[in-house]
């Protein structure tokens, strides 16, 4: 890394210098954030991420954060914009900013989060857990499997599962393959609706609600900015929902199998932490996933679909 905090070593050199002419403290590490879009999982990543940047750091930590707005030239100009400026750090928050940053830079650190496979969105022909080069990151994947599970344990009379999802969106597309599977082990039949952009989820969720008993929206950024149209939609034709995160739920879903996107940012931060401070080398640092997952339920979304929730079910915090 291009700069160093003080040591003791170094703080008494400059007090050497000081005396017999000028010397130059050390720059600030400046880190840039790029958050593909504005959604709660995200944002609650990104607060987290900063909150473990400065309480580690605190002034010598200068964080730029820029928001593509879901729009992918955007999230381009933002990250190119990083690499001129030649910041220390890149935190790439989404799939779609981490495939981004990784064409842009070889060589400034980059970590990710809320990506959920990174084989699948950096298309690696081999993974044992650590990227390498200049990439490292977290995860946000929940177990598929129980995911399922979940679905089997709230709706087993079910027989058509539809799953939701965003076609432009690769780990989207993994996770859609992954339930798909674990759906059929256990009974149920399941039918795949994509949709290109946020301007097919009405219709895409309205045909899904009239052919399957229940569905499943995995982390998909599209989807969890238009939640609340998959839910007026959804709510609407008494068709349950499972969400793959808090933010989907609270919006249109009744359950979710989820992990705490504020966790996951705050371990990416402290992963930034040990790059920055201790210099550690990012091409060795395995990707972390989120320490625990979570049942959790949307008390009012339940009660408007007459659902009853087992009582190891934890009730989502409306906010």
């Amino acid at each position: 890394m291009k700069k160093r905090f003080w040591t003791a070593a170094a703080a008494a050199a400059v007090m050497v210098g000081s005396i017999g002419g000028t010397a130059e403290a050390e720059e600030p590490f400046r880190v840039g954030i790029c958050q593909l879009i504005q959604h709660e999982a995200l944002d609650s990543a990104t607060q987290g991420f900063k909150d473990a940047l400065t309480e580690e750091l605190g002034g010598d930590v200068i964080i730029e954060e820029q928001n593509a707005q879901g729009d992918f030239y955007l999230c381009s100009t933002i990250i190119n914009g990083f690499v001129a400026e030649d910041v220390d750090l890149i935190l790439a928050n989404a799939t779609a900013s981490l495939q981004t940053a990784v064409t842009a830079t070889s060589e400034i650190p980059i970590l990710g989060t809320s990506v959920t496979k990174y084989e699948a969105a950096l298309q690696l022909d081999s993974f044992d857990g650590i990227v390498g080069g200049n990439i490292s990151g977290t995860s946000d994947l929940a177990p598929l499997d129980q995911q399922a599970a979940m679905i089997q344990e709230l709706f087993p009379d079910a027989e058509t599962v539809g799953l939701i999802y965003c076609s432009a969106e690769p780990n989207s597309q993994y996770q859609i393959e992954v339930m798909t599977g674990e759906l059929e082990v256990r009974g149920y039949t399941a039918k795949v609706y994509g949709f290109a952009d946020s301007n097919d989820i009405a219709s895409v969720t309205m045909n899904a609600t009239m052919e399957c008993d229940v569905i499943f929206v995995p982390t998909d950024n599209t989807a969890a900015s238009n939640a609340e149209l998959i839910a007026n939609v959804c709510i609407p034709a008494g068709i349950p929902v499972i969400a793959g995160e808090e933010g989907i739920c609270r919006a249109c879903g009744v359950a979710t199998l989820s992990i705490d996107y504020y966790d996951l940012g705050y371990t990416t931060g402290q992963m930034a932490v040990r790059i920055l401070r201790d210099g550690e080398d990012i091409s060795a640092m395995p990707i972390e996933y989120a320490p625990e997952v979570t049942k959790e339920y949307n008390k009012e979304n339940c009660e408007k679909l007459g659902i009853e929730i087992p009582e190891d079910y934890v009730e989502l915090q409306m906010e």
